[in-house]
C-alpha cells in the first residue's frame, strides 16, 4: 500500500476491483452455479458500478467517508449473501478509520480488522467454514504484520484456494456437504480479487 490511503486512493482501489470484478464476472457465477443462484458474479459487478457511481456523486472526503458509502451501496444494490457482507466489511472498515483525511498501513490494517470482525458477527463464519473469511483473515494478519499489498494478496489467494479443500459449515454450500469438496467459495474468490486490487498502491 502507499504510505497514505485517501479518498482518491480508495476511488481508485475499488474501480480496480470493480474491473477485475467485470473480467472474472463470469468465473465468479460458475464458482457459484453449484451451490447458489448462478449470480453471484452479476450482482457482484451491477453493485460495483453503483459503488462507483455513488462514489463520483457523492465525493466523499475522506477514506472512511469513501468505504462507508461504498459499502452502504453494495448492501442496498447487491442481493443474497455477498451484498450485506461485503459491504458490512467495506462499511464498518470506513467506520473504524473515523474522520481522519487518510490512513498509514497500520491504521489500514486495524481498520480492515474491524471488518473482519463485523463479517464474522454477522455470518457467523470462521477460518476453515469454507467462505470468505479464509480469504479475508490471512490477509488481514499479513497486514498486521506489516506486510505488503502484495503479501496480503498472496495470502487471501491461497486462503481463497484452500476451501476447495474444505466441507462448508455456511451459507447454501453447507448443504452440499461433502459433496461440495472440490468447489472453491465464490465469496473467497471475490475477496481475492478485492484485496488484489490493492497491489497497485505497493510501494
Amino acid at each position: 500500500m502507499s504510505p497514505a490511503l485517501t479518498a482518491a486512493g480508495v476511488r481508485d482501489w475499488l474501480q480496480r476491483f470493480a474491473t477485475a470484478v467485470d473480467t472474472h464476472a463470469s468465473d465468479l457465477t460458475d464458482l457459484d452455479r453449484p451451490i447458489g443462484d448462478s449470480d453471484h458474479g452479476v450482482n457482484l459487478q451491477r453493485g460495483m458500478h453503483a459503488v462507483l457511481a455513488a462514489l463520483d456523486a457523492a465525493e466523499p472526503a475522506t477514506p472512511g467517508a469513501a468505504l462507508v458509502k461504498a459499502g452502504s451501496t453494495l448492501v442496498s444494490t447487491v442481493g443474497g449473501a455477498s451484498g450485506p457482507l461485503l459491504g458490512t466489511l467495506l462499511r464498518r472498515t470506513g467506520k473504524a478509520l473515523g474522520d481522519a483525511e487518510s490512513a498509514d498501513g497500520p491504521a489500514f490494517a486495524a481498520a480492515l480488522r474491524a471488518g473482519l470482525d463485523a463479517v464474522v458477527a454477522l455470518g457467523g463464519a470462521h477460518v476453515g467454514d469454507a467462505t470468505l473469511v479464509d480469504a479475508l483473515a490471512p490477509a488481514v494478519e499479513a497486514l498486521e504484520a506489516g506486510g505488503s499489498a502484495q503479501e496480503a494478496a498472496d495470502a487471501a489467494a491461497r486462503g481463497a484456494a484452500s476451501t476447495d479443500e474444505l466441507v462448508a459449515r455456511k451459507g447454501r454450500a453447507s448443504y452440499l456437504g461433502e459433496r461440495g469438496i472440490g468447489q472453491r467459495d465464490p465469496g473467497a474468490a471475490s475477496i481475492a480479487l478485492l484485496i488484489a486490487a490493492l497491489t497497485e498502491d505497493a510501494s
